[in-house]
């Protein structure tokens, strides 16, 4: 089985490492892809919500769960 990473939240800076922090507490990797970091560093600009996080292909269905329950969290 081919592993690869797959999107599975994006957000501010902010929502993306309180959800980080959610993945390592329960044993999950991931990736970051931050957009708005990248273009800053290159001098140009980007949306404010384009940090993007990626898991596993294999870790995607235990992450969903963690994801879920955060996005119902910061949106009450």
């Amino acid at each position: 089985m081919e592993t690869k990473h797959i999107k599975i939240f994006s957000g501010s800076s902010i929502l993306v490492k309180g959800l980080e922090n959610l993945l390592e507490d329960n044993n999950i990797h991931y990736l970051i892809k931050d957009t708005v970091e990248s273009a800053r560093l290159a001098g140009f600009g980007t949306q404010i919500n384009s940090v993007e996080l990626y898991v596993l292909n294999t870790d995607v269905d235990k992450a969903n769960i963690f994801v879920e329950n955060y996005k119902t969290e910061i949106n009450s």
